[in-house]
């Protein structure tokens, strides 16, 4: 069974250590080496318990063997009561395609974050484009096209 519940510091390995071997089994097909390695350089144990203390960060539990599978948060847009923002979105590659990102979503969804703002915006990886237009969300201003992070911004409004 998996079950969702809040970041815990205790979580800070596992869940940097599972944004790793997603980004370079996953997101390896979209981005270079390089480009990945610069990008955890910010997604260290130490930077997860330091977004924490900002964002609500949620992890999902596998209760078969007490695994973390999935990490995301949520927090305001730039200090802005009526928009948010979704970051660090990771599901383990062994659990993709089972629902479980689906799940961390509709998690994040149901934070006040998520229910006080207007409009939710959300930095999305080459790698995850397809799977936030299913969950709703979709180029912000229109614009298709990468930003200068090699990502799309995506939104959604409630």
């Amino acid at each position: 069974m998996i079950i969702s519940r809040i970041f815990k510091n205790s979580d800070a390995k596992a869940v940097a250590n599972l944004v790793k071997q997603t980004m370079y089994i996953t997101n390896i097909k979209d981005y270079s080496r390089e480009y990945l390695e610069n990008d955890l350089k910010d997604l260290t144990a130490q930077k997860f318990i330091e977004k924490a203390k900002y964002f609500h960060c949620y992890v999902l539990i596998d209760t078969a063997n007490n695994e973390v599978v999935a990490v995301g948060s949520i927090g305001p847009y730039w200090g802005k009561k009526d928009e948010s923002s979704l970051f660090n979105i990771f599901v383990l590659p062994e659990y993709q395609g089972k629902g479980i990102g689906c799940k961390l979503i509709t998690v994040l969804e149901s934070d006040i974050y998520f229910k006080r703002a207007n409009r939710i915006e959300i930095p999305a990886s080459i790698t995850g484009l397809g799977f936030y237009q299913k969950m709703g969300y979709h180029f912000k201003n229109g614009n298709n096209s990468l930003d200068n992070e090699q990502l799309y911004r995506l939104e959604k409004f409630n």
